[in-house]
Formats: structure tokens, C-alpha cells, sequence
């Protein structure tokens, strides 16, 4: 972490409100997904982006890091790509005769999986204790990851050919699920007047995407929301609400205490990124499908009667009661 002074809170949310300001310069219609980015970089924890291919999902990371001034490296998961290619693997060094360390891409402050569900589980498995422990482990040896650590993967559609499901464990360690749609006709047009113009997506320089915001706006923005306050009727609410997803009948897996942590984190950020210092029932359902879509398993006659985690989740908020 960075030695400098750290600004105050309402600097810190002007400058990641201009993130959002920035990237909208290079992809056109997905603030939703810009804005889960931001929450996940306050909340310290990591993203995974889905949509069919060509909706702009490589380019609104890398947009995302160019607004920031942080190490961003990228991975292209392919079906060939071993553990070592991410974590690191220690290189015999035929001088010194020993073996040394050579680290990967895993080492920076943001990591593109780009295509995550296009490798075997055992590479997929590599990300998991990074993830979690910030750290890697290569000959019984720790070794710690920088701060800030964010691994923001994409994924295409699990039904689509050459994918591999990722196994619950570590969809869990991910804060949300952003979902990136085909956009509407007018965003369409935008996208193809920008290309007509010249617009060239390997070059966001030229676009006029410039860094705004950097580590010490992150951790001021990080402490400003751990200063958010939370009601115990809205502590309940999150509780009752992620309760209630392990009792639907479509569900076979609801739930974790996992995930409540992580809703409860993300709807904080969500306040104090809305100008609150408090929590309300209105943050938390605002939250709730990009936070727990991922952590749903469906039962697969629910599945072939097309009932979608989105569904569930909007049916439990339906019927849980709302505190006020």
C-alpha cells in the first residue's frame, strides 16, 4: 500500500465516480457493470463478467485499468495453459546452479482472466488461494500478492461449446456475478458511429481515457466504507433474505454465510459510492442478484422449465419481509 496521504472521503468518490465517467468513453451502455467493478475494488474482492462473445467484456477491463493507476496484467485462458502460466514456477538457474522464483501474471493489482471457462479445473483451481489468502505457495513457500489484489474474470455462457463449468468453490470466492447483455439499438449505433469515427479499442489513449483514480483514492474510498453504518434490522434483512434462498424449491444449494458477508459488503460500498453513510433495505436488493446469482444451484427440472437464479432471487425478495 501506497505511503502517500490519503484524500478525504468525498475526494476519493468524486475520482471513482469518474472511473465510471472514463470508461464510458470507450464501452458504451454498461454502467451496471462499470459500477459492480467499483464496488468490487472497494470491497477488496473479485468479479466475474459473463456475456456472449463481442460484447465488449476484454475491452471494459482494460478500459477499467486505464483509468486506474495500478499493474494490470492480463491471462488468456486457453485450454493448454498449466497452473505455473498464472502463479509462477521456480526456474533452475544453470549459473547459480539452485532454483529460483520466477513469478506470473497473478503478481500485480489487477488480473484479467480473460475466458477463465475455457481451462481444465486443475488451472481454474490456481486463482483459488490467491484469491482467497492473497498469496501464492510454490514449494511450500508463501508468497504474498500486492495490495490492492482484484481478479476480474470473464466468462462466456457455460452452454456455450469448449467451456468448463467453474466448480462452486470457486464461484464463491467471487464478490459478484455481472452479467454483460447484447445492448439496445441506440447503444448499438453509438458503438458503430465511434467505429466509424475512427475509434480503435487497442488504443484508448486516443480515445481520451486517462487515469483518474489510484490507490489512495481506493483505500480512503475502502475505509470511508467501513465506516458505513448498519442498522441491526438491516443486518437481519440480509440474513433473512440469503435464508430464504436455501428453502426455494427450485434450489438445491442456496446460499452461504459466504455470501451473506459478501452481500453485506457490496451493499455497503453501494451506499457510500450513493453519497450514505448508512445502509438501507433498497442497497441490499440492489445488491442482492449480482451478489448471490453465482452462489444458486438449481434443481435440473427447474433448469429445463427455464427458471433462472435472477428469478429466484427476485421471488425471495418478493417475499421477505422488508424492515422499515
Amino acid at each position: 500500500m501506497t505511503t502517500e496521504a490519503l484524500p478525504d472521503a468525498d475526494a476519493a468518490r468524486a475520482a471513482l465516480h469518474d472511473v465510471r465517467r472514463e470508461v464510458a468513453k470507450a464501452v458504451v451502455g454498461q454502467d451496471a457493470a462499470v459500477t459492480g467493478l467499483v464496488v468490487a475494488l472497494l470491497c477488496r474482492r473479485h468479479v466475474l463478467l459473463e456475456g456472449v462473445p463481442g460484447v465488449a467484456k476484454t475491452l471494459l477491463v482494460r478500459a477499467l485499468a486505464a483509468t486506474l493507476t495500478l499493474d494490470a496484467k492480463r491471462v488468456q485462458f486457453t485450454p493448454d495453459l498449466m497452473p505455473g502460466d498464472v502463479t509462477g514456477s521456480l526456474v533452475y538457474d544453470a549459473r547459480t546452479a539452485e532454483f529460483s522464483f520466477r513469478e506470473g501474471p497473478v503478481f500485480t493489482n489487477l488480473l484479467l482472466a480473460d475466458e477463465i471457462n475455457r481451462t481444465p479445473p486443475k488451472t481454474q483451481a490456481s486463482l483459488l488461494e490467491a484469491m482467497e489468502e492473497r498469496q501464492v505457495s510454490v514449494d511450500g513457500q508463501p508468497r504474498p500478492l500486492p495490495d490492492p489484489f482484484v481478479v476480474i474474470a470473464t466468462q462466456n455462457p457455460v452452454e456455450y461449446e469448449g467451456t468448463y463449468p467453474l466448480p462452486e468453490a470457486q464461484l464463491d470466492r467471487f464478490q459478484l456475478k455481472l452479467t454483460m447483455p447484447l445492448p439496445d439499438r441506440a447503444d448499438e449505433i453509438t458503438i458503430l458511429s465511434r467505429h466509424a469515427a475512427g475509434f480503435d479499442p487497442s488504443d484508448l489513449a486516443a480515445a481520451g481515457v486517462t487515469a483518474v483514480a489510484g490507490p489512495a483514492d481506493i483505500e480512503a474510498g475502502r475505509r470511508a466504507v467501513n465506516e458505513v453504518t448498519l442498522a441491526p434490522e438491516v443486518l437481519g434483512y440480509v440474513v433473512d433474505v440469503c435464508r430464504a434462498t436455501r428453502s426455494a424449491p427450485s434450489v438445491t444449494l442456496g446460499v452461504s454465510p459466504r455470501g451473506e458477508t459478501a452481500l453485506l459488503a457490496a451493499a455497503r460500498a453501494w451506499a457510500w459510492l450513493s453519497g450514505r453513510g448508512y445502509v438501507t433495505p433498497d442497497d441490499v436488493q440492489a445488491l442482492a442478484r449480482p451478489t448471490l446469482r453465482h452462489r444458486l444451484r438449481l434443481r435440473p427440472e427447474a433448469e429445463l422449465d427455464g427458471v433462472t437464479q435472477d428469478a429466484v432471487i427476485d421471488g425471495v425478495l418478493a417475499t421477505v419481509p422488508v424492515p422499515r
